[in-house]
């Protein structure tokens, strides 16, 4: 066991010190992390108190077993308390035509429910609400909460099932890990063929093979692209 992992270790023995010190020597991280949000309209100060709050929440939920550096750890968990922060004090806008659109998207819902007698599928939500496929999931996912990647998923024969992992196996995204993430901002930064596939995959439920035919281009391209894409989404979750 490293350095940190003992004296994170002893933290979670009620060792004040311990504790004291690892917040100490992971200050700097805190101020890294500030930096990226000191263009929204909040003090530095504020934002590096609140910074330190899940710094210390990282310190005490770190499972010694997880085979990631702690900073691996801490970064998300940093990050993510800030964001709450800036959502919750009303400073991180959802635009007014997403918000427009998930209005109109779930009055679509509910009417095409009633009327079909079941629930609709992305693709007739989206034609209902005059729509693409694309703008109805951003509409989602405007109002899904911001967590960390090491999040309790579920349990699994008496193992708890992060977040990460899943992302790790084969870097599958499935519709609850992707409501889990900051998934909207991800998708916006994707190229339009990039965010066509993610979107036909993971909302449309598209196979592989049909995504292929609506591209132009076989099978094996998209399981490359697929993949490709996926693993740079994981990197700046990481970054």
């Amino acid at each position: 066991m490293d350095q940190t992992k003992e004296m994170i270790a002893r933290a979670h023995d009620n060792d004040k010190e311990a504790r004291d010190s690892l917040v100490t020597g992971n200050l700097g991280l805190v101020h890294s992390i500030v930096r990226r949000f000191c263009d929204r309209g909040v003090a530095s100060e504020d934002l590096f108190q609140i910074g330190v709050i899940g710094l210390i929440k990282a310190i005490d939920n770190f499972n010694l077993d997880l085979d990631v550096a702690f900073s691996t750890y801490a970064v998300p968990m940093i990050t993510g308390e800030i964001k709450r922060f800036l959502r919750d004090d009303g400073m991180i806008k959802v635009s007014r035509t997403i918000k427009e659109n998930a209005k109109k998207t779930a009055q679509c819902a509910e009417t095409l429910s009633k009327k079909l007698g079941r629930d609709p599928t992305t693709s007739e939500i989206a034609k209902e609400a005059g729509i693409s496929v694309e703008d109805l999931a951003l509409s989602q996912m405007s109002g899904y909460t911001v967590e960390s990647i090491y999040k309790s998923a579920y349990q699994s024969d008496d193992s708890e099932i992060a977040i990460i992992d899943k992302l790790e196996d084969e870097y599958s995204l499935s519709e609850d890990v992707v409501s889990r993430l900051t998934v909207s901002s991800l998708i916006e930064d994707l190229s339009e063929r990039d965010k066509k596939i993610i979107i036909m995959r993971y909302f449309d439920d598209y196979t592989q093979s049909q995504v292929a035919e609506r591209l132009g281009i076989s099978q094996v391209q998209v399981s490359r692209m697929e993949k490709k894409i996926l693993l740079g989404m994981r990197e700046r979750l990481n970054a």
